[in-house]
């Protein structure tokens, strides 16, 4: 009766987690758009930033709570789950022939930060310096995220209705207005969505640990492996929706870009949370990350050569999933 009960928390934790990030994205892509701040800006910036916030509150909560296995499989979990299942099934379904110009810079900024990943594995944890390292890479991620869209719309006027609809399909569309209703609404979405966030992470954070030890594994795998594909669920949902509507570079580049903010972004925060270096266990540095470092690769680099985004990647991709998987349930 205890496992049902902490299975079915570890399940309402995901369910407020997605619902949360759906209202958190909506309230302040409104709120940014009521600031001022252009679309396509919002659609570069705070839509790619919020719909990483579940990663990056679980993480951070784990990282706090002394379960660093959690927190780092979480966050590397993610990004192998999104190339090597979610980019995989869109490109299955959906291969794609992309302008590399729009592509290179994000894929560069995704390997280099795997590769630093990799290397806080040798190293044995990740601390203020490569914590630093993985920021800058951060920032230049966002400065070139907001440069090609503004290049883009200069460019094409077109490209606004893209990118507002990238938007949309990453969240729902916010209501505009300032009347006091709406005002209020989106208010209430806002503080409720990052409710539902927080306590959504403390539900899969605590029943993830205890499924653990139920099961008598470690919470690294439940982390890459549960917890890593729950709070991947926004960025599946943004792809069926794409290959809905043919979409692929939308599909695509959602995912580029949360692999980035989780690379970059979620570690150095946690370590900030928790006031110190986040050591890695060695079964993450000698499988988890040089997984992820693979799928990185197999992602990008035929892509840099051809320009295409081809169906064998996408079965490659998931064949190199099912196999670490396996490793990663078996080891």
């Amino acid at each position: 009766m205890e496992l049902t009960i902490t299975i079915l928390l570890f399940l309402v934790g995901i369910v407020l987690i997605i619902k949360g990030g759906d209202y958190f994205v909506d309230a302040a892509s409104w709120m940014a758009e009521v600031s001022g701040i252009p679309k396509v800006i919002v659609g570069a910036t705070v839509v790619s930033l919020a719909t990483t916030l579940p990663e990056m509150i679980v993480s951070v909560i784990a990282a706090v709570d002394g379960k660093v296995d959690m927190a780092v499989g979480n966050a590397i979990g993610s990004v192998t789950a999104n190339i090597g299942l979610i980019m995989a099934i869109s490109l299955i379904f959906m291969p794609a022939v992309i302008d590399r110009k729009d592509y290179v810079p994000k894929s560069v900024l995704m390997f280099c930060a795997s590769l630093v990943i990799v290397a806080s594995g040798r190293a044995g944890n990740i601390g203020l310096f490569l914590s630093g390292v993985l920021v800058i890479l951060f920032a230049l991620f966002l400065i070139e995220n907001i440069r090609s869209a503004q290049n883009s719309v200069n460019k094409n006027p077109a490209a606004l209705k893209a990118a507002e609809y990238t938007a949309a399909v990453s969240a729902p569309a916010p209501k505009t207005g300032t009347e006091k209703s709406v005002v209020m609404i989106n208010i209430v979405k806002f503080i409720v969505g990052a409710a539902g966030i927080v306590v959504g992470a403390n539900l899969l954070v605590n029943n993830g640990s205890e499924l653990a030890r139920y099961i008598g594994i470690s919470e690294r795998i439940i982390g890459v492996t549960l917890v890593a594909v729950g709070t991947s669920l926004p960025e599946l949902v943004t792809t069926i929706t794409a290959i809905a509507k043919k979409q692929s570079s939308l599909s695509i580049g959602n995912i580029l870009g949360a692999n980035i903010i989780d690379l970059t972004l979620i570690l150095p925060v946690s370590m900030i949370c928790a006031g110190k270096p986040l050591p890695i266990a060695a079964s993450s540095a000698s499988l988890d990350f040089p997984a992820c470092l693979l799928v990185c690769s197999i992602a990008v680099f035929p892509m840099m050569i051809t320009s295409r985004f081809k169906r064998w990647q996408g079965f490659a991709l998931l064949a190199v999933y099912a196999v670490y998987l396996v490793l990663t349930c078996t080891a």
